[in-house]
């Protein structure tokens, strides 16, 4: 099932999605339980969790800002090896950051459609010199298992869960990837800051393009014409079995450092 990012209440009345005036990525977490928005999908359990390689943030500095990648630590056997059958993922841990979705029925009738928005707290001390916020992130399975489980973990419980991570790494990134048309493996690239931020082909970064590519095109594509029109703009195409963050694990084996790093006072 597809979803939307940006939650759109269930209770909205106009016949486009598209027409709700405020952004509804994000949620902050001290507001939650007390905004319409977002207060009665979360009292009736409707609790997802969102899954990513990782996030941007961007550092406000005198010249310009500077892009950070941040991420789960990953585990010294990860690899990018295809699974097979019930085989124990051992690739790239992705993000389990949590959120709330809710289901809005056009006016008229039609396809219902399933939005969500990402929960934010406070930055954690490590990630606090980047910006202010950040995902709340669900670290564990256990947590997870809480989060999604709205039947025996009540509301005021589970928000306990609400709570910044110190169990996150991040390195700097190209100011490539400031512009939304870039969606190559570049974009999550390690960088020496200080050193020059144009992207540098290798014959490392210049293979995982081609795989990249070549993956993208085969990808099986959802046709317009068969969504409804207010749906279509916002249906997401299933992904490739290799991920971006696929090939930064490979990337990363290869060439080694910079690696990732926890910020020190």
């Amino acid at each position: 099932m597809d979803m939307r990012w940006g939650l759109v209440p269930s209770w909205f009345k106009q016949d486009n999605p598209s027409k709700l005036q405020f952004n509804t990525s994000n949620c902050r977490s001290d507001t939650m339980l007390s905004k319409s928005s977002y207060k009665g999908a979360l009292l009736k359990g409707k609790r997802c969790v969102v899954l990513a390689d990782g996030f941007y943030e961007w550092q406000q500095q005198s010249g310009g800002k500077q892009p950070y990648f941040i991420y789960f630590p990953q585990s010294k056997d990860a690899t990018d090896k295809e699974m097979e059958g019930d085989e124990e993922w051992k690739g790239w841990r992705l993000l389990t950051m949590a959120g709330i979705f809710d289901c809005w029925e056009p006016p008229g009738g039609g396809e219902m459609l399933y939005t969500y928005t990402i929960i934010t707290v406070d930055a954690s001390k490590d990630v606090s010199f980047i910006h202010h916020r950040m995902p709340a992130i669900l670290d564990g399975d256990e947590a997870i298992r809480k989060w999604l489980d709205f039947a025996e973990v009540p509301t005021q419980e589970a928000v306990k869960l609400i709570q910044p991570t110190e169990n996150i790494v991040f390195h700097p990134v190209s100011t490539f990837v400031n512009n939304i048309r870039n969606n190559t493996p570049e974009c999550v690239a390690p960088i020496e800051l200080g050193a020059k931020k144009e992207v540098k082909a290798t014959p490392s970064n210049k293979g995982m393009l081609g795989w990249l590519k070549k993956s993208q095109e085969s990808s099986p594509q959802k046709k317009e014409n068969d969504l409804p029109k207010w749906t279509s703009q916002f249906i997401h195409s299933p992904s490739p079995k290799k991920t971006s963050a696929d090939v930064l694990q490979q990337w990363l084996g290869k060439q080694g450092q910079p690696a990732a790093k926890k910020h020190k006072a």
